[in-house]
Parts: structure tokens; sequence; C-alpha cells
């Protein structure tokens, strides 16, 4: 996992204008610690706890890129989903994300790439690829020009119909 963190701090770090990441999964790595500690109700410190990512992703906001991140949802919520909304204020949004959520019943009507993605600077996809159950298994990076304009147009639709993370509760 060091080299994916590696890739991804460099793509990031090389951002001169905009990172999106659009979220479509219920659940993510059942068995992250993050995640089964706050289950078992210990409290956590997302910066602390993701440390490299609070940093990276504080540093790439202050050089002037912005960096939005959009989330899908079923609704009723998923476990997983309920504690992501828990520390997104402690770490996305105090690291300088912005954040929005969709109720996936508002999203039907959206042509969606079948896999979560980061777009960097609209000129390179990043997909995420996981098992069924939410393990991560790898990455897949694109720089066709009908893909990127897929996904960016995808995420600016899911934008412009979320819910400010400030103003989302979950269902």
């Amino acid at each position: 996992m060091a080299d994916l963190d590696d890739r991804f701090g460099e793509l990031l770090g090389g951002c001169e204008r905009s990172a999106v990441h659009l979220e479509m999964r219920d659940g993510f790595m059942p068995d992250d610690p993050a995640f089964t500690d706050w289950c078992a109700g210990r409290p956590i410190d997302p910066a602390e706890r993701w440390r490299d990512w609070f940093d990276l992703v504080r540093a790439t906001v202050a050089r002037g890129v912005e960096i939005r991140r959009a989330r899908i949802v079923s609704e009723p919520v998923s476990d997983y989903i309920r504690f992501e909304y828990a520390v997104t204020n402690g770490l996305n949004v105090a690291a300088g994300e912005q954040v929005r959520w969709l109720p996936r019943r508002r999203a039907s009507d959206i042509a969606l790439p079948g896999n979560d993605f980061w777009l960097f600077d609209d000129h390179l996809v990043q997909f995420n690829h996981f098992s069924g159950n939410g393990d991560w298994i790898d990455v897949e990076t694109n720089t066709d020009p009908a893909i990127i304009k897929l996904c960016a147009d995808a995420f600016e639709a899911v934008w412009a119909r979320a819910v400010p993370h400030q103003s989302y509760r979950p269902a």
C-alpha cells in the first residue's frame, strides 16, 4: 500500500487547479481499524488517525488547489457511511476539502462511471477498484479524453444536486 500512497501523493501534490473525488459505495474496508474502533465506541481523532492524509490535503489546498468530494449514499445510510459522516468535519473539512452528500435516489438519471474515482486537473482520472465486500483491490489511471469527460460531467452533475456537508443529515 505504500506505493499506492506514494503515487497518490504525487498525483495530488502535482495538481495545479483541482482534484475531485466521487464515492459511490455504501461501505469500504470493513476491517479498517478506525471503523472498528468507531463501532466499538472508542473516540477517534481523525486528523491524528490519518495525519499523512490530513497534511497532504492541507498543503495542497494551501497551494490554491480546490479539492471537492461528493458521496452518493443509500438511505437509510449504512454504518460505514455514518462513520464517514462522523469523521468528515475533523478530517476532510478541517483539512480544506469541500464535501457534499447526494442521496442515491436523486442520482438515478445521472450517467455515472462504474467505479469511484479521483479526477486531477481534468486531465487524469484514477479509478479505485474494490471487492464486493469493500476491500481495496487496485487503482487504474486513464487519460482518455472521453473518459475524462464522462467523469467530469458525472462529478459536476452530482455536485450540483448534492447537499453540503454542513446541511446534510444522514437518514
